[in-house]
């Protein structure tokens, strides 16, 4: 079990880089392999998750090599395999797998997806897509089995029941080798599926509409790679940022940001009253004096980000009236929260709504990460307290942020990290 041990109650300043995507990494990747030819991906984050999707390339005969952001995939000796229920519970993202080997081979024998336990994530809308594409979903020991018919996978009118990102992303993957037209009605809008269909359309893909609530695809027999795709900047890791310069900054500049993709949550930040200088690709954060309490209600993009939630959790506790969180997308996203109790924080859930008082003071102590958001809103908090702070299970902060621990020195952190990734 990995541990991150921070010596808080320093004020941190200097700059930091933002990585590329994570939401769009493990989207992309699984995507490579509907290439007839070698990828290349640019600005890839140095973090868990791509190694274990880089592993399951590997079940399947897939050649990958990744080196200083630069990850190379060949798929051009891939053979179909079923992706075995271990690996697949480890990583959620790997559920798009089934999209991209349905797409690619006509049939996908995948594990249950896991991940982080932040309540129900349901596939049925996935399973309600693939269907309608032609293909016969069943489940057997402990996997799903989706099968094209014959004559291989059509195009469908597809309306979602519910605005759902993981759907939209395995929807476009199987429909965008299929036969004719496929529509995806009420589809989520995020900027990472945006990416994705950058980077398929510039395969030879003919996929319109992505960042509306209607996509049009119309399927192609073949895609091939001529070009590296650079990832866009993680929204959420420079949220994160965002988050932690307002509480413990004396000045520090985030670079590689598209504020376009943050609106909802510059908003909420200057609303709190951070003192923020929006630039073309960069943002530099003041030193902050008093803030006030806000609402936050999450919901699907461009709405206020589930993911950022925790991690602006911490900055609400220097505020000098009660915030409150809604969050409507994983109302159970709390694990956090016993949490920074013990440091100190004067939190608590009631009816749903988290409420964050203001708290004059937190103190280090040993805390448990259970997942990536949760554990980012803990090392934010272990900044700000007094003393030393020993996060347990920090592989998962690891699973989402690029070079977290260099990153944190650079802005003179004093933080170090104790576990099996080098990164």
């Amino acid at each position: 079990m990995a541990k991150m041990v921070i010596h808080g109650g320093k004020r941190l300043s200097g700059s930091v880089t933002i990585g590329g995507a994570k939401n769009s990494t493990v989207a992309i990747i699984p995507a490579a392999i509907l290439s007839d030819t070698p990828v290349i991906l640019d600005s890839v984050p140095q973090i868990k998750d791509v190694y274990n999707l880089m592993d399951m390339l590997a079940d399947m005969g897939v050649k990958s090599s990744f080196h200083e952001h630069i990850l190379k995939i060949d798929p051009t000796k891939i053979k179909l395999v079923p992706l075995p229920h271990g690996k697949v519970t480890s990583l959620r993202a790997s559920y798009y797998f089934m999209g991209s080997l349905l797409g690619r081979f006509g049939k996908a024998v995948v594990g249950f997806p896991g991940g982080d336990d932040i309540g129900p994530r349901p596939i049925d809308q996935h399973i309600k897509g693939f269907k309608a594409l032609g293909a016969q979903v069943t489940e057997y020991d402990n996997s799903i089995v989706i099968e094209a018919p014959q004559e291989g996978l059509h195009g469908a009118r597809i309306f979602l029941d519910m605005v759902s990102v993981g759907a939209t992303i395995n929807i476009i993957l199987a429909a965008v080798r299929a036969e004719g037209t496929t529509i995806i009605e009420n589809a989520a809008k995020e900027p990472e599926i945006i990416d994705l269909a950058t980077f398929l359309n510039n395969m030879g893909a003919k996929i319109r509409g992505v960042g509306t609530q209607t996509i049009r695809i119309i399927g192609v027999p073949h895609l091939k790679s001529t070009n590296s795709h650079i990832i866009i900047p993680d929204r959420i890791e420079a949220g994160t940022y965002l988050s932690l310069a307002g509480a413990v900054g004396d000045g520090i500049l985030i670079k590689n940001i598209i504020a376009e993709h943050l609106d909802a949550f510059l908003a909420k930040l200057q609303e709190m009253g951070v003192n923020l200088d929006v630039r073309e690709d960069s943002i530099f954060v003041y030193p902050n004096n008093q803030l006030t309490g806000v609402k936050v209600k999450t919901s699907p993009y461009p709405g206020f980000a589930t993911d950022l939630q925790q991690p602006l959790t911490p900055l609400m506790l220097l505020a000098d009236r009660q915030s409150i969180i809604v969050d409507t997308i994983y109302p159970k996203r709390t694990r956090h929260i016993p949490e920074l109790i013990k440091m100190g924080a004067a939190i608590r859930v009631i009816d749903g709504h988290i409420e964050v008082k203001p708290t004059t003071k937190l103190v280090g102590t040993e805390v448990t990460a259970e997942e990536i958001r949760g554990g980012a809103s803990l090392m934010i908090a272990a900044l700000m307290a007094e003393g030393t702070t020993v996060i347990n299970q920090a592989e998962n902060i690891m699973r989402g942020y690029d070079c977290i621990i260099d990153k944190l020195q650079s802005l003179k952190a004093d933080v170090s990290y104790s576990g099996k990734e080098s990164f």
